[in-house]
Formats: structure tokens, C-alpha cells, sequence
């Protein structure tokens, strides 16, 4: 571990502990705040930001483009501290979170007929508040996620993640193997798809080119899976969410699976433009690869 590693796994120990004794609403609209006006400004969020919203809204007003700036960390800040908070973010999601939308009828047939499901997300509002209401209406659920560099930081981010609702997996030939696994046997499962994949398809997101995985739809055909997306927005009052679930998208090819959920994600975040995470790097320019140069 690299001493830049180091330090950012102990200073969120320490931040975590320093603000352990307030109550949970203070608590996350304190970390709100640093990431409103300390990490985003000093982390190098916000040039991020602001480059992803010239190449994707380049007519958006100035000032929106600042109140962005503020936002976005801020969103960003508070989904970490809410998923490293444990016991507090799981009862305060389970007593303050609403589950609706026109899949929702779908995801229980699923359930009760011990249908495999693949539920599809993305670093909107904080999509683990969606993780914990569906764990707690009997959903068999488990998550796949990327690793980060950051090993120690890593591991305290899985098992948080574990403790919100178990299994989790990390993205790599163990872990697709075991979420294969889950699906075989009539499980959900709940993917992030909105990162840059360097072996993805260029397809449109938002009116850019972005290379994007065809896994999920993938997975879906061949298990005959339900490909659900799925949204953990923040409400107004930026502690309590509402957990949308969209009609399952129909079985067709891989391509034009994923452009609908593409498509679903950009509505999603048009609608949402301060709970998404601008500072990913999601429209990296690339040459073609094997199987768009095939045509």
C-alpha cells in the first residue's frame, strides 16, 4: 500500500469517528458539506465535473454549472458516509425509504416464482438505500462491485457493503463465477453500469459515445433473467430516498438491450442532474475495438 493510500483510508477513519457522536442527520449533511466545499474543491472533483457537463450540456447556464460543482461532491460525500454508517444508514433507510415504480409488480413475480433477476443501477442518489429496502422485503439479492486501488479503503467499503445486505461480490472471474451462481439458483442480482469498461461497445450515453458493457444484457438472455433498471433517488430533504423500479426491459439482443438502459440511466439523470457522480471518466476518447471494427 502506497502512503497516499495510507492516508486516505486513516483520514476517513478518523472523520468517520469524529463524527460518530452526532446525531445520523447531522452527521451526513456534515459530510454533505465537506464534500460540498473541501473534497470537491481540493480533490479534484470538480474540474471533473465541469469537463463532463461542457462535453455533454455545453449549453448549460453558468451558475447551474456552480451549483453543480457544490452538488455533486456533496452527493457523492453523503451516499459514502451513509454506507459506511452501518446500523444507523440501514434503519434509516428502512424507516424513511418508499418502493414504487411499474417493475415493481414484475420483481415480486420474479421472487415468488424463483425467477433469476438482473437488477441494473448506477452511482445515482445512493443506490445501496435501494439495496437495503429490497433485502428487507425478501429479496434474494446480491451485488457485484468494482474493487478499488486503494486496498485498505477497499476493504472497509466491502464490508460495509456486506453488512447492508449479503452476498457481495468483487468484479473478477471468482466473483462473476459466483454471481452466475446466484442466478442459476433463482437469485437477483444488482449491478452498477454505468462505469468506462476499456473492453465495452461504443454506444451512445447522452449524446456521446461511451464504452459500455453488454454483460448484464448478456446475463439476462442467457438465464432468462428479468433485466430491471433500478434507482436509489434522494429525496428533497437529502436523507430519505425513494426506490424506483423501472418496467423490465424486453429480451432481445445484448445491443439493444443496453441502449435501453442507457437510455433509461440518461432520463434518470436529466431528471436528477445533482445526485449523479459527473466526475467519472465515462466518455474516454478510444479507437474502435475487434468487434465494432467487424462491424
Amino acid at each position: 500500500m502506497n502512503w497516499k493510500h495510507w492516508f486516505e483510508d486513516r483520514l476517513t477513519g478518523v472523520l468517520l469517528g469524529l463524527a460518530r457522536p452526532l446525531p445520523y442527520k447531522w452527521r451526513i449533511s456534515a459530510y454533505g458539506w465537506l464534500g460540498a466545499y473541501v473534497i470537491g474543491p481540493l480533490g479534484g472533483v470538480t474540474p471533473r465535473v465541469k469537463a463532463n457537463l461542457a462535453l455533454v450540456c455545453p449549453d448549460l447556464p453558468a451558475q447551474e454549472v456552480r451549483r453543480l460543482c457544490r452538488a455533486v461532491p456533496a452527493n457523492m460525500a453523503r451516499a459514502m458516509a451513509e454506507t459506511l454508517s452501518g446500523d444507523d444508514f440501514i434503519a434509516h433507510a428502512r424507516r424513511t425509504s418508499t418502493l414504487t415504480g411499474e417493475g415493481l409488480a414484475a420483481l415480486d413475480a420474479a421472487r415468488d416464482a424463483g425467477r433469476p433477476v438482473v437488477l441494473v443501477t448506477s452511482h445515482l442518489g445512493n443506490y445501496n438505500a435501494g439495496r437495503v429496502v429490497l433485502r428487507e422485503r425478501g429479496y434474494p439479492i446480491a451485488a457485484l462491485y468494482m474493487p478499488m486501488r486503494n486496498r485498505a479503503f477497499n476493504a472497509r467499503y466491502v464490508a460495509a457493503m456486506e453488512k447492508i445486505a449479503p452476498p457481495v461480490f468483487p468484479r473478477n472471474r471468482a466473483g462473476l463465477a459466483a454471481i452466475v451462481k446466484h442466478l442459476r439458483a433463482g437469485g437477483m442480482i444488482g449491478l452498477v453500469a454505468d462505469h468506462y469498461m476499456s473492453n465495452g461497445i461504443l454506444l451512445d450515453f447522452m449524446g456521446q459515445p461511451a464504452r459500455t458493457s453488454l454483460a448484464p444484457a448478456e446475463l439476462a438472455l442467457k438465464h432468462d433473467a428479468l433485466l430491471v433498471p433500478l434507482y436509489g433517488l434522494r429525496n428533497p430533504d437529502g436523507l430519505s430516498f425513494h426506490i424506483e423500479v423501472e418496467a423490465p426491459i424486453p429480451h432481445s439482443d445484448p445491443r439493444t438491450m443496453t441502449r435501453a438502459l442507457n437510455d433509461s440511466l440518461a432520463r434518470r439523470i436529466r431528471a436528477n442532474m445533482d445526485q449523479w457522480m459527473w466526475s467519472h471518466r465515462r466518455w474516454k476518447k478510444n479507437q474502435p475495438n475487434a468487434e465494432e471494427a467487424r462491424g
